[in-house]
């Protein structure tokens, strides 16, 4: 896959998973304005689950963006 896809495609999965995470803490802080208990256990668990997964997603990228380098290369700038 070409470098510049690979950016678009973590681009788009970053941009998804900020959205979707909004729209999941929107919708756990109406699950707390519910009345019936398991209206609002369903919405809670269903909204901790959106949000998992966007935090996912967001660790994703940000390990795609920076990688970590290894301790074992030799760093050239320093020879």
């Amino acid at each position: 896959m070409a470098p510049s896809l690979i950016w678009i495609k973590n681009i788009v999965i970053l941009i998804a998973s900020v959205i979707l995470l909004i729209y999941g803490i929107n919708i756990m802080t109406g699950a707390f304005k519910l009345q019936n208990p398991f209206e609002f256990v369903m919405t809670f668990f269903s909204a901790s689950l959106l949000i998992l997964v966007c935090l996912t997603g967001i660790i994703y990228c940000y390990f795609r963006f920076f990688p970590k380098n290894n301790q074992n290369e030799t760093d050239n700038e320093t020879k």
